[in-house]
């Protein structure tokens, strides 16, 4: 699990048979600061989150087939939360 920023919405007139019907989204990872790291990831949207919201983001081809009850399913990341607000202990925070 990690947490993300939602960059864009992924539009396909085309698609595999399962993902019909569901929003694809465009995530980029964060890092603690909240500065943007890596590159884009596309996942299955299970909650209508919309663009520049920070959420959270499991990455793992079992979570999306259990929370659609779908065994043939092509996804492997699904945004599963919103993050409202992070809090770290003095340990893990910079100065």
């Amino acid at each position: 699990m990690f947490i993300a920023r939602v960059v864009g919405d992924v539009v396909s007139t085309h698609k595999h048979a399962h993902l019909s019907g569901k929003k694809l989204l465009l995530v980029r990872r964060l890092a603690l600061d909240g500065s943007e790291e890596g590159a884009e990831l596309i996942a299955l949207d299970v909650i209508g989150v919309g663009s520049g919201e920070r959420v959270l983001v499991v990455q793992e081809g079992g979570s999306a087939r259990a929370l659609f009850d779908d065994p043939d399913i092509p996804a492997q990341a699904v945004v599963v939360g919103v993050v409202d607000r992070i809090d770290l202990d003095a340990e893990h925070s910079k100065p």
